[in-house]
């Protein structure tokens, strides 16, 4: 009686497809004519993302409790949407009135400034990837 020979199974290596994707070319994106309604942006967002209307609705209401979350006073005053941009608060203190100052626009003439409470500024500023959008 004959052994038989023992075949083995190699396995292939699976080839990376992921970077394949990753380098594949980005979409080519039109350049919008005239501002978007609100409307207009969710059913943008609507159509493009499979996500119904009402879905896409949902998500801006959640972003905008998150940020409010983040910017209300007490809180840590600053918020950062990943890759577009930073939302932050800057608080700016009370000034006391002045009485006569140099008018800006009128050389020769002295004027009263009034006094300002303290108040709480927002300010948004662009992130790198936002502002390479726009080149």
């Amino acid at each position: 009686m004959a052994k038989a020979k023992a075949k083995t199974k190699t396995k292939a290596k699976a080839k990376p497809k992921a970077k394949a994707a990753a380098k594949a070319a980005p979409k080519k994106l039109t350049a919008v004519k005239e501002p978007m309604t609100k409307s207009a942006v969710l059913m943008e967002i609507a159509d493009h993302t499979g996500l119904s209307r009402k879905q896409v609705q949902s998500v801006f209401n959640e972003l905008s409790d998150v940020v409010e979350r983040h910017v209300k006073k007490g809180s840590c005053g600053s918020f950062t949407l990943p890759g577009l941009l930073k939302i932050k608060t800057v608080k700016k203190p009370a000034r006391k009135a002045q009485k006569n100052v140099p008018n800006p626009f009128r050389p020769g003439e002295f004027m009263d400034v009034a006094a300002k409470p303290a108040t709480v500024k927002v300010k948004a500023l662009p992130l790198k990837k936002l502002k390479d959008m726009a080149v």
